[in-house]
Order: C-alpha cells, then structure tokens, then sequence
C-alpha cells in the first residue's frame, strides 16, 4: 500500500467540501455533527507552523475561528503530549471517548499509532506525513513538500541575485533529519542552484522540533558568516530562525528568514509593516484535516494514502512580504506552472538529489 500513492487533486477536494459540508455550517447540527480530537507533540497548536495548520482546518471545518471556539470541547478538541510516553495514553483516552476521528501530526507518532490502531479497529484515526502505518481504519496524509520547498529557493536566489549579492550562501535548519524533512531540504537546494548554480549552501539540523533558542544561535552564526537565507523546517525550533533574522533586519542587515507550513510573515515583523521572513513554504495541512473530517461525515472513510502536491493546492509559497518584487513572483509562477505540468522534475531523496549534477554531496539530510 505504501506504493499506491493516491494523488488527491485540488478540484476533488473541493468536490469533497462542497458537497458534503466542510465548511461547518452543515457539521455542527444535532446528532451528526462529527466529532475530532487532535494530537500533538509538545510544540502544540502554538507552534505557528505544522500543528497550527492542523489546527486551523478543523477550525475551518466547524466554521470556527482561532479566536471564536465556540465548539471546542462539544465537537472538537486538542490535547497536547509534553513527552512522547504520552502518546499511546492520549491516543487510548481519545479512543475510549469514541470521538468520530482522532488525528495526530507527524512522524513520531508513529509507533504508537501503530500499537493502537490495530487493537481498535472501529476506531478512525489519521496521521500526518506518514506513509507507513497501513491499517484499513487509518488514513495517511503526506505532502510534496519538495515542490514548495522549490519554489521557496527558487525566490530566496532570485531576490539574492536582485540585490547584487555577489557569491550569495543559503542555510537550511532542519528539527529531526529523516525522510519528511529531506523533502524540504532537497527541494529547497535544487531550487537555489536552479538560479544561481554556484551558490553555497549549509544545513544544520537541531534534533528537537523546540528548541528555538539553538536554531537562532546557528542562524546568528550563519548570517555573521554570510548567509543570506535560512529556510528551517524545524517546527518551534524554526521560530528561533526568524528572532534573528529580525534582530539582525532591524539593525538594517540584508539578511532573510523562509518560514514554513504555515505563512510566517506575521512572526517576522520588526515593525509596522516590514518582515524578516521573506516567503514561506505553505503546507496546508488544513486540507488533509478537511478532507478526513469530511470522509467520517459522508461515511466514506477508508485507510488510503493521501499525497497533496501543488496540482491539488497541498503546498505552495506565501506572496505577503513586499520585498518579493512582482518581478520575482511572476518568475516563480512560471516556474510553479513548469512544475505542476511536468516540465520541472524534482528530486525528492537525498539518494536522487545527490545524483543531480552540481548537488551538494555534504549535506545532513537522511532518507529515514
């Protein structure tokens, strides 16, 4: 089942939501409104990245609003593990409340998952960028995360290259090196090299999704070295990227922040109107969230893998920050419409990147 990747296209996820109510007027009514628990690790839905697209889709769904949870607790809910011990018992009290569907977000959840899917088979369950965990009451939502990741790079060089910077480095800071990240890591580089082909590039991975205070203290050793971007995928651990980059632009350094999963650009203000972070990789697992909560509302739920790419709207990159000049973001159209058709193709291993002529044969990235 691992290899019978099933590509969901944006129009049938639309078809989807249409049809059968995911925006929560017609979810939230009597004895069939459709109950969800969310799982997290300890970065929680504070974490203004992955956890938070989660999040925000079931919000959407119920048609709630981050600030107006009016059926948080009788619908919906989420429950936060500060240690991953936790994991088997949240998923086991979720179960025993018979919520209509439970879903956790990422990898590490795994194993757990795993132990108790299979002994609650009645029992729907989704999890978050995982292909692995092939049980019929489970659904398996990943992204290509190396197509937005692509485009990101892709912007990041062409703004390097219009502000004259001669032999421009990128840095990439990933949370915990493994097959997830790597598609963000590789597709990123390729999409760097796609513009300036000579650029240097740095990774570093911080093996914790929160310690935000050792990716700025690597981001600050980057840009005093002569980085000009960050992109981190790094959960929390990501937001000690953009403090930096924010300290260092409000002391007028030309130095950027990528943000990722979510559009980041609020967090990188350092006044009214300006941001440290440049663009930000968008992966909407808003979508994937809508998708399954709509799946137990049609009573179509099933254990199929879902692969959101940028033909179904699954990632894509975040135009907010002025400083991407129209210039710059008609070019990444153009590169996004190569890529949605076939004319681009992108590596999304490291084995396959490193294969690519002029690819960084020194980087972290790990294949699982």
């Amino acid at each position: 089942m691992k290899k019978a990747l099933i590509c969901v296209l944006l129009t049938a996820v639309l078809v989807v939501s249409s049809v059968f109510g995911g925006g929560g007027q017609q979810s939230g009514s009597g004895g069939d409104q459709v109950t969800v628990r969310l799982l997290t690790d300890a970065t929680g839905i504070d974490d203004k990245s992955f956890n938070a697209a989660a999040w925000r889709g079931i919000l959407e769904f119920y048609g709630d609003t981050w600030n107006n949870t009016k059926l948080r607790g009788s619908a919906y809910d989420v429950v936060t593990a500060q240690t991953q011990d936790m994991y088997i018992p949240n998923l086991m009290q979720a179960t025993d409340e018979h919520y209509d569907l439970i879903i956790t977000t990422g990898f590490t959840f795994a194993d757990a998952l795993s132990d108790v899917a299979q002994r609650n088979p009645n029992q729907n369950y989704m999890i978050i960028d995982v292909d692995w965990v092939n049980f019929p009451n489970v659904m398996q939502v990943m992204f290509a995360e190396h197509e937005g990741s692509y485009l990101v790079g892709v912007a990041a060089a062409l703004k390097a290259k219009a502000d004259g910077i001669t032999n421009p480095r990128f840095g990439f800071i990933g949370g915990i090196a493994g097959q997830t990240i790597t598609k963000f890591e590789v597709g990123y580089v390729q999409g760097v090299l796609s513009v300036l082909p000579n650029a240097q590039i740095v990774d570093y991975y911080v093996n914790d999704w929160g310690n935000p205070a050792d990716a700025k203290a690597q981001a600050k050793n980057w840009y005093d070295s002569g980085v000009y971007a960050i992109y981190s995928a790094a959960g929390g651990s990501g937001n000690g990227t953009i403090a930096q980059a924010k300290e260092y632009r409000t002391q007028g350094r030309n130095v950027w922040a990528i943000g990722v999963d979510s559009d980041q650009f609020e967090e990188g203000l350092y006044n009214a109107t300006d941001s440290a972070v440049l663009t930000s990789m968008l992966k909407r697992v808003e979508t994937g969230t809508i998708y399954g909560l709509n799946a137990c509302k049609n009573g179509t739920f099933k254990g199929e893998l879902i692969t959101l790419d940028l033909a179904a709207d699954g990632v894509g990159y975040s135009t907010a920050n002025k400083a991407l000049s129209k210039a710059i973001v008609d070019e990444v159209e153009k590169v996004k419409q190569q890529i949605i058709s076939g004319q681009i193709k992108i590596a999304a291993t490291h084995a396959d990147a490193k294969r690519l002529p002029g690819f960084p044969q020194n980087l972290k990235a790990m294949d699982n």
